[in-house]
């Protein structure tokens, strides 16, 4: 089980990374890899006896197949064009938010009836995770807030755990969400730009 665990761990930190350099680059591939990354993962979470992580990863994959469709297929153009970086929408953002508070207060209910080591932490990295991924899948801009902020969390939740490979993994994620974070927003600013300059009046 231990070189099971092992291999799994390190092919997930192989393919996460490749992942979040391509969700970064706006790189369909992104997809499949990250699905990878999920699959991996979900082999260590369960050999590891951490359920919920490893649950997650099954909703990670089914949004990993989601979000390879959407990009690709996802825009409003004629014949379903690729999809563009776009901005989270007032009310999108608040029923996001709304979603957000009472899905982390149900998952630390049942966390704490489980005895879960640390109930408000899985909870709420959990949740945030989904709605992060979720957003990924639209390609909102603000997904990469979300990232960076349970990445953060991350880095003590796993060095909890004792997995210590995947916490490390957890700075080179940020570093490459801000990275991320200014290319799409890049972007974005280009997209957003008039579309076509001024006339320039031209002298006989």
């Amino acid at each position: 089980m231990m070189a099971r665990m092992s291999w799994s761990e390190i092919a997930g930190f192989v393919a996460g990374a490749l992942s979040v350099w391509l969700y970064a680059r706006q790189n369909v591939w992104a997809w499949p890899t990250g699905i990878a990354n999920s699959a991996f993962w979900l082999v260590l979470f369960w050999d590891t006896g951490l359920y919920l992580d490893a649950s997650l990863q099954v909703v990670y994959i089914v949004l990993g197949a989601a979000g390879w469709y959407w990009w690709l297929r996802g825009g409003r153009r004629v014949g379903r064009a690729e999809l563009p970086v776009s901005r989270t929408r007032p009310v999108e953002a608040g029923i996001l938010a709304a979603v957000g508070v009472a899905a982390t207060g149900v998952l630390w209910w049942l966390m704490v009836r489980v005895d879960d080591a640390a109930p408000l932490p899985d909870a709420a990295t959990t949740v945030i995770s989904l709605i992060a991924q979720y957003m990924l899948t639209r390609k909102l801009l603000g997904s990469w807030y979300l990232w960076i902020a349970v990445d953060v969390a991350y880095v003590a939740l796993y060095t909890y755990k004792e997995l210590y490979l995947t916490a490390a993994l957890q700075p080179l994620f940020i570093v490459m969400c801000v990275i991320g974070l200014r290319g799409w927003r890049a972007s974005l600013r280009a997209a957003e730009a008039p579309l076509t300059a001024e006339p320039v009046a031209v002298h006989p």
